[in-house]
């Protein structure tokens, strides 16, 4: 059969799983690499970012974009330890990545020489699969390995090759990948007694809610038929608003702080919680459920299952699967005080969020800026959206629905993500309209990858909150530190230096001039081009749902008068009063600061 390269072989292998584009930066440790990624252009996209971080955090958002494995690489020392914090990004968010790092030849290799390092050692917390190439023909092994393992732990691996073995001429006969093997496992059989002891609890809760996370993700609707029937509404985890629609009329929002009031309002008058597919990390350190009487938990993972609370029943299996099951099980209940009451509070609560979208005139706030949005982007339009306010604020006033995809750093959550993600996105659907939401401290971290999304001819639409400060951070100091530190900067044009990295730039001060950019810039991207929008936003703090003082057994009226002024909530009311209404009695929990 001949004779082949090391590093071609393992090229190849990354080609019969399917991949089309790795992130990366050359050097001289990882130029074997090169080499096959050159020889195979017309199979396989080499991306060069501007960063190797952005290229790891571009590989994880496409993993979480398409649930198909990511590559990226580094060069040995600064080049790879560049790549961790995406790669950190991909192990929490639980997605497949692939991270090939470089390494000096094998003879200089424990020699102490320029940019050698001991690298197993750099990697191993953060992989599951971490190996050094000790031969060349173990090469495209470690590679078929690594992504074989990256699938079924729904992590990172990392393989590390020496420059001189991927030069090194293998029998062909070695190469070979288990591509064509791999197989997803099923679904769990669902045991119909857990069903049933689960249909039993929820036909006699008097005020249920359901809490949906990732593990619904396709099943979106189903769950608001089960919600619907159960009288129940529905609360979901941050990172999983895009499998519901917008205007379902349940949807109490997220908990927390990265949240929405009513679903911080729900849960403590909550007599039973069906948790599907939702491993929340906040549960425990803000006692969440401290006033809910049972628990039924559904989740595809059994380490899940009882985790962070006690279940009454547990389901192991598909959340989407459970859904459809309970749908045939459970009671169609009249409508309840309880689903009236809540109804009432998310209508409120909506009534709030288009007030402040909807003016019309003024300084720029944050919220009309999402409300140009809404109104601009396709039905299935694709946003990868940064960490901080920029979170928070997508939430509430972005318009999702199961045609959409929404993307973040979610557990890890490290800023500068969002333009990567875009990039990844991108590529990945380049029939798809893809925004980038971030505020101007993750632009700051990495705009030079707007000249990667230009070099590449990727005609996203980059939008930027400029507050000129770390948003989310400065409100963290406001409720927990004598004063503030580190959190405000210098504004900067952000649209000159776009059109200075050749993208359309534009700038955006008041609510009046909103339509006209974001129409120039719809144009702009159906021509091609890359956009960047600099939405010169106001500094104040959205409301923080997490310390509401709207309630009159709670707080004293001048506090409340002082909270409704300050975030232009004069008409906003609390739950107790729709429950009361309902001839429901409210309940409160102790609030938390959700563990910062």
């Amino acid at each position: 059969m001949g004779k082949i390269a090391a590093a071609d072989a393992a090229v190849k292998v990354l080609e019969e799983w399917g991949v089309k584009h790795v992130f990366g930066i050359p050097g001289g440790s990882i130029n074997s690499l090169m080499d096959a990624l050159r020889d195979e252009h017309d199979s396989i996209s080499y991306i060069q970012v501007r960063h190797e971080e952005a290229g790891a955090m571009a590989a994880a958002m496409h993993a979480k974009f398409t649930g198909h494995i990511g590559v990226c690489f580094g060069s040995a020392g600064p080049g790879g330890t560049h790549l961790l914090n995406g790669l950190y990004d991909a192990r929490e968010d639980h997605v497949p990545v692939l991270a090939i790092i470089g390494q000096v030849a094998t003879s200089a290799m424990n020699m102490d020489t320029f940019q050698e390092m001991n690298e197993n050692p750099v990697y191993a917390d953060v992989s599951l699969y971490n190996r050094t190439a000790m031969t060349a023909a173990q090469l495209p092994h470690l590679i078929d390995e690594g992504i074989r393992r990256a699938y079924a732990g729904h992590g990172v691996a990392v393989v590390t090759l020496p420059v001189d073995l991927g030069r090194t001429q293998i029998d062909a006969k070695v190469r070979y990948s288990s591509a064509l093997a791999h197989r997803e496992y099923p679904n769990p059989v669902l045991d119909r007694d857990d069903l049933a002891a689960a249909a039993r609890i929820l036909n006699a809760a008097q005020k249920p809610v359901i809490y949906a996370g990732i593990g619904t993700r396709g099943a979106g609707r189903d769950v608001q038929r089960l919600a619907r029937k159960l009288k129940a509404p529905v609360a979901v985890t941050g990172i999983n608003f895009d499998s519901f629609d917008h205007d379902f009329e349940g949807m109490l929002g997220s908990a927390n702080r990265v949240a929405c009031k009513p679903a911080n309002e729900a849960f403590p008058n909550a007599d039973v919680v069906l948790l599907l597919g939702n491993n929340y990390p906040f549960t425990e350190v803000t006692n969440l459920f401290e006033n809910v009487q049972h628990i039924v938990q559904v989740d595809i993972l059994s380490q899940h299952l009882g985790k962070r609370q006690h279940d009454d029943v547990a389901i192991l299996g598909d959340a989407g699967d459970a859904v459809r099951a309970l749908i045939e099980l459970v009671d169609d209940k009249p409508e309840t005080p309880w689903w009236r009451a809540c109804l009432d509070n998310i209508r409120n609560w909506r009534e709030y969020c288009s007030a402040l979208e909807n003016k019309g005139a003024g300084e720029l706030q944050l919220f009309q800026v999402y409300n140009a949005i809404n109104k601009h982007a396709a039905h299935d339009a694709i946003f990868s959206v940064d960490v901080g306010d920029v979170t928070q604020t997508s939430i509430r006033h972005l318009h999702l629905n199961p045609e959409k995809m929404w993307r973040t750093s979610a557990l890890f959550a490290t800023m500068g993500v969002g333009i990567p993600g875009a990039v990844a996105a991108k590529l990945d659907f380049p029939d798809r309209e893809v925004w980038n939401l971030c505020g101007d401290g993750a632009f700051n971290m990495v705009m030079q990858e707007i000249a990667t999304q230009v070099q590449y001819k990727l005609p996203v639409v980059n939008v930027v909150f400029a507050n000129k400060q770390y948003g989310f951070i400065h409100d963290e100091q406001e409720d927990t530190n004598r004063g503030y530190l580190g959190v405000d900067f210098m504004d900067v044009d952000y649209a000159a230096i776009a059109v200075g990295m050749r993208a359309a730039g534009y700038t955006v001060h008041r609510m009046e001039e909103l339509d006209y950019v974001f129409e120039h810039a719809q144009a702009d991207r159906a021509e091609g081009k890359t956009v960047v929008i600099d939405a010169k936003i106001t500094g104040e703090r959205p409301i923080p749902v997490e310390l509401l003082e709207l309630d009159p057994k709670v707080h004293p009226a001048d506090r409340i008068a002082a909270f409704k002024k300050r975030y232009e909530a004069e008409n906003l009311r609390p739950f107790s009063e729709f429950l009361a209404a309902q001839g429901l009695q409210p309940q409160y929990k102790a609030t938390e600061l959700g563990g910062f």
